[in-house]
């Protein structure tokens, strides 16, 4: 046994960070591979039938037609339909036999509801959350850090207690509650509308849409920045008070070092780890709230079509949207695990 690993030893020990990635790769196909699983049993012991749904749909599409139809369907009838879309198999075999044809074709298969391609319905959505979520994480980081490290050069003041204190409040104040306060505030003032997108496309008037599409993302940008910063802003605040009480500070200051290039250039190195570290979270954070907030200010995002998706109990939607979602968090772990190797020279993966 010990000979047959030889070969993987030797690779680690030659390229540690390449082995290292894809190892946490392997991990991240396990993981995802448990939680396609998990989904499928869920969506089968959830109650209703998406069988219904469908059928009543075809009712009363026939009636809008005037064609007439039974407003009651046989047994046979919903025992066809659903061999047809193959739920009448064990989750576990619609999940393989799913998993096979995205390994194999490429497919995602189609909505059971609207009958469209799941990777067109994903498409369309997926640029809105991304740009979202990127412009919240920017902007969480730049102002984390420019406030935690000016504060932690104040530390004891009353302006940090008051700035503490406020972030605090930030950090626990709910998300929900926090979107609904903003959404009345904008439709009492006038000043914002309660949509978070414009009313027309984009390849309509480019100029214009760009214009619009800040106006409407302001509040919601709002809300994910105002629930974010406190937290990672203390986080930032605290490793920059802890680095700052270390041996190493007291030396730099000793040999006459500028207190400047002590804060930029040496403490605040060091505060770069743990941010790394929680930045994987935070963006799982932020895709976790723009579920809430693409509901709430009617955004055209890839939380509200999972959302859609899991009222009507569309499958192959539902376990899409998850397990993409799912994938964007892991592989910003597995970023921020190698971020970490370049920043911090003392990380040094699979070496002993």
């Amino acid at each position: 046994m010990k000979n047959l690993l030889a070969p993987v030893y030797r690779f680690r020990r030659r390229f540690p960070l390449f082995s290292y990635i894809l190892s946490r790769f392997v991990t991240m196909a396990a993981t995802l591979f448990i939680l396609g699983l998990a989904v499928f049993l869920l969506m089968d012991l959830a109650p209703g039938d998406i069988v219904s749904q469908l059928m009543t749909q075809q009712l009363l599409g026939s009636e809008a037609s005037g064609r007439g139809s039974d407003r009651n369907f046989t047994g046979e009838q919903l025992a066809a339909q659903r061999k047809a879309l193959g739920l009448d198999r064990p989750f576990y075999e619609q999940y393989f036999r799913w998993l096979g044809r995205v390994i194999l074709h490429g497919d995602l298969g189609y909505s059971l509801i609207s009958r469209a391609p799941v990777s067109f319905l994903i498409a369309s959505r997926l640029f809105n959350s991304v740009l979202l979520n990127i412009i919240s994480l920017v902007l969480i980081t730049f102002f984390s850090f420019l406030l935690g490290v000016y504060f932690s050069t104040k530390a004891g003041t009353r302006v940090d207690l008051a700035v503490s204190f406020f972030a605090l409040v930030l950090h626990a104040f709910p998300g929900i509650l926090l979107l609904i306060l903003l959404q009345l505030f904008a439709l009492v003032s006038g000043l914002f509308p309660v949509t978070a997108y414009p009313p027309f496309p984009f390849s309509e008037a480019p100029g214009r849409f760009v214009f619009s599409y800040m106006h409407h993302i302001f509040l919601p940008l709002l809300s994910a920045f105002l629930g974010g910063i406190g937290g990672t802003m203390r986080m930032i605040r605290a490793t920059m008070l802890d680095q700052l009480g270390q041996p190493y500070i007291t030396s730099l200051r000793s040999r006459g070092i500028a207190e400047w290039r002590i804060y930029l250039c040496h403490a605040f190195r060091n505060t770069l780890n743990p941010y790394i570290t929680g930045s994987a979270n935070l963006l799982a954070s932020l895709f976790s709230g723009s579920l809430i907030l693409e509901i709430i200010f009617a955004y055209p995002g890839i939380g509200r079509l999972m959302y859609e998706a899991v009222i009507q109990e569309d499958i192959n939607l539902v376990l899409t949207n998850i397990m993409f979602i799912s994938f964007l968090v892991l592989l910003g772990m597995v970023l921020a695990d190698v971020l970490l190797a370049l920043v911090d020279p003392r990380i040094r993966y699979g070496k002993e």
